[in-house]
């Protein structure tokens, strides 16, 4: 059923699960380690992704940030710290948004730096698919083939059957039998102190921000001009975007949210290409965040690794497919730059590395300015 630039079908229901292979492990941590209530975090997020959807008309995810979200879990934060991380992103992108930091910041940030962040992305989502592929690896070579066969498939979209694969095969280890029946449950309201605030932001905060500025920001409006020529959405939009459901979340239960370029990737690959996508997901959230909160952090831990780790596999290798976008040899070295040095260390400074070498480096070794990239 299609509805303006809204698509409500299968294709679009199997796109809006392509970000899965980065939610399911991240949202089982918070779940699991953290104590976050599956109804809160639930339904802050599918709320974000209806409202993403119907404004921007376009597949564009909702994901927990990664850096924060690895803290969180290893250090076992209490859910107050959580929600504290959560409200201090938002006025950390509101203010980005609101000074237009985020505009100047994307300006000095050539495509190639930008290359090299989506490549980086894409090896590291590779290397974690393989890891979780490595615990069955005969389903997931199964799952693969499934993906490869179905990817394009109407009637069976690659996503569906693999989520279906999934339920049986936790219905045949009898996982779902032991999961708690259908209660009503509304998301709680959550609070924190003031100094939790900068708490999180030492703990976890300052690192987060050029990964989010590089990978959700500017990555992820150059991936959105690439898949929808017409349709370009700003840097400072997806800034301000990010702000806002940060800073309502924060007190829903949610944790720290933001878009990404590798989420956009898979949910594009598993085809979803309109607003629908979002709209599907969003509802399907808040109905399971409503209704069977309680049922699905144990869901979550048990579905078969193998199967995510398929998905993450073949968005990863798209995502490197960036490495022979780029058009001159000038605009390698700053590529290569960060590429290397965001798998070495972070794509913060593998961002740094590659402003560097397109700013730096590679004037003195042209003996001229470098010139904006196409």
């Amino acid at each position: 059923m299609k509805c303006g630039s809204f698509e409500f079908s299968l294709r679009e229901l199997a796109g809006s699960m392509g970000d899965f292979g980065t939610l399911f492990p991240l949202a089982v941590g918070y779940m699991v380690t953290c104590g976050l209530d599956p109804s809160g975090f639930l339904v802050v997020m599918g709320l974000a992704n209806i409202v993403t959807g119907l404004v921007y008309r376009l597949p564009l995810p909702v994901e927990p940030m990664k850096v924060l979200a690895v803290t969180a879990v290893a250090g076992h934060w209490p859910p107050y710290l959580v929600f504290a991380s959560t409200f201090t992103m938002g006025l950390v992108w509101l203010f980005f948004a609101a000074t237009g930091l985020i505009d100047r910041v994307a300006k000095i940030t050539p495509p190639s730096v930008v290359r090299g962040i989506q490549a980086a992305l894409g090896v590291l989502l590779a290397l974690e698919a393989l890891r979780l592929i490595d615990g069955d690896l005969l389903l997931g070579v199964a799952s693969v083939l499934v993906v490869l066969l179905l990817r394009d498939n109407a009637r069976a979209p690659a996503a569906l059957v693999l989520m279906g694969m999934g339920v049986i095969i936790l219905a045949v280890r009898g996982d779902l039998a032991s999961l708690p029946g259908i209660r009503f449950s509304l998301p709680p309201l959550t609070g924190f102190a003031l100094g939790d605030m900068w708490h999180s932001l030492v703990q976890g905060g300052f690192a987060q921000i050029p990964l989010t500025a590089t990978n959700a920001v500017i990555a992820t409006s150059a991936l959105i001009s690439e898949y929808w020529p017409d349709r370009r959405v700003s840097e400072r939009r997806l800034s301000l975007n990010m702000g806002i459901m940060n800073c309502v979340g924060a007190f829903l239960g949610g944790f720290p949210l933001c878009s990404g370029a590798g989420g956009l990737a898979g949910q594009y690959y598993f085809g979803a290409r309109t607003g629908g996508a979002n709209i599907i997901e969003g509802v399907l959230e808040v109905t399971l965040g409503l209704f069977l909160g309680s049922s699905l952090a144990r869901l979550f831990e048990r579905f078969p690794g193998a199967i995510i780790g398929a998905m993450m596999l073949l968005v990863g290798l798209q995502l490197t497919t960036s490495l022979v976008l780029v058009k001159r040899d000038r605009h390698l070295l700053p590529l290569l730059a960060t590429l290397a040095v965001s798998l070495a260390t972070n794509m913060a400074f593998g961002f740094l590395a590659g402003l560097f070498a397109h700013h730096i480096l590679l004037p003195r070794i042209s003996g001229d300015e470098t010139k904006s990239e196409p």
